[in-house]
């Protein structure tokens, strides 16, 4: 089990920058994938990006190609999301979760989630 906690949320203007941390305990942490999920108000929590346990694989969904970058340091057992370029359909609660998977894309799939933390980008 790994228990996580978001961190790096807040208030942006449109075209800005955020990063986000998604700190995590357990020792499962290095070998499970990560991935950032959002929701934003009245609609269904979505995928983001996933990064496998050793960073090698990655995968982002088409809203925040080239926008958003997800890395990790298993080191310091945390979880990256670099969002640049920032848009206000981006408005959302961000969490991070843990798979015991290789990498996937699937919420279904994570085991483990964190609690979240707002982003919002304001126009």
């Amino acid at each position: 089990q790994v228990q996580l906690v978001e961190s790096g949320g807040g208030l942006v203007q449109s075209g800005g920058s955020l990063r986000l941390s998604c700190a995590a305990s357990g020792r499962t942490f290095s070998s499970a994938a990560m991935g950032w999920f959002r929701q934003a108000p009245g609609k269904e929590r979505e995928f983001v990006a996933a990064i496998s346990w050793s960073g090698g694989n990655i995968y982002y969904t088409d809203s925040v190609k080239g926008r958003f970058t997800v890395s990790r340091d298993n080191a310091k057992n945390t979880v990256y999301l670099q969002m640049n370029s920032l848009k206000p359909e981006d408005t959302a609660v961000y969490y991070c979760a843990a798979s015991g998977m290789v990498i996937t894309t699937h919420m279904g799939e994570y085991d483990d989630w964190g609690q979240g933390t707002q982003v919002t980008v304001s126009s």
